[in-house]
């Protein structure tokens, strides 16, 4: 059955409890206001690990727009019980002043640049944000793994760069993206759509594909201009699409084996992103 927590204290007695027996923790922290991507990780770490921890936790630190913070959409009920239906272990609501006590305030550290590209550099100060709660949370959950989606590729990075540079003793999971079926990428935030805007937001995977078709075929600046093209007309802004080495994220000025096509745009007043992986034939 399937326990709600808010309290640090009482979740660690029972992580240590578990790992006392021997068991493995799996962890999939969230901001909320989950679907069926979320669950799919969900499942994923249950499959993988004899005790999961989900975390919900809307975290002002990683919003560098107070609107956007505003209108993130909250739905605590509707996730307890969709937690519940996928039987969590533990559905942990942490509170701000746990996660960032001088106790669990993180070390700081260089990201090696990660940080200042592609979202980085759209939304400064915005991965700091994520570190210090995803750290923090860590350090509550003490998980032998840890659940990230794809869709949010950089952040999987900057996770990674974390656990490494920190040395924690944590495995990251990553698990592809899940999909609405028509292409696109299952977010929180495309609750805010409209009908219509979900329909104009098609352009976004409609572009990484062509980029992904023509990877191994067309110059890649020739791909891109060819690519942010298709923007023009439609109802989205873009903010930015770039081909970039998949581990480091600076920006590919020929191809290699594998990169990653990178895009984010506004639909409205709502960003989204989305990424596909791109392999040379």
């Amino acid at each position: 059955m399937s326990r709600c927590l808010r309290d640090v204290a009482k979740l660690q007695k029972i992580i240590k409890n578990v790992q006392f027996e021997g068991c493995t923790v799996g962890f999939v922290p969230t901001m909320g206001a989950l679907h069926e991507g979320h669950l799919a990780i969900v499942r994923q770490s249950k499959k993988e690990n004899d005790f999961t921890v989900v975390s919900v936790y809307v975290n002002s630190r990683q919003f560098n727009n107070e609107e956007d913070f505003r209108k993130y959409p909250r739905t605590e009920e509707q996730d307890i019980k969709a937690l519940k239906n996928e039987g969590v272990d533990v559905i942990y609501f942490p509170r701000t002043r746990a996660l960032f006590s001088q106790e669990f305030m993180p070390l700081k550290f260089s990201l090696d640049g990660l940080d200042k590209r592609l979202e980085g550099a759209s939304r400064p100060g915005h991965f700091q944000g994520v570190i210090e709660v995803v750290h923090a949370l860590f350090l509550h959950v003490m998980p032998t793994r840890a659940y990230f989606g794809q869709k949010d590729f950089q952040q999987v990075l900057i996770v990674q760069k974390m656990i490494s540079k920190l040395k924690l003793k944590v495995e990251l999971v990553q698990v592809p993206t899940v999909r609405a079926r028509n292409g696109l990428a299952l977010s929180s935030r495309n609750s805010r759509l409209t009908l219509e805007q979900k329909e104009e937001a098609l352009v976004l995977v409609r572009i990484l594909r062509f980029v992904k078709e023509g990877y191994s075929k067309v110059p890649l600046s020739q791909l891109l201009t060819q690519a942010k093209a298709q923007m023009k007309g439609t109802a989205l802004v873009l903010d930015y699409l770039d081909i970039v080495d998949k581990t480091t994220l600076i920006p590919l000025t020929s191809k290699q084996p594998q990169a990653v096509a990178c895009i984010a745009a506004f639909c409205g007043e709502v960003r989204l992103i989305d990424n596909m992986l791109l392999i040379a034939e």
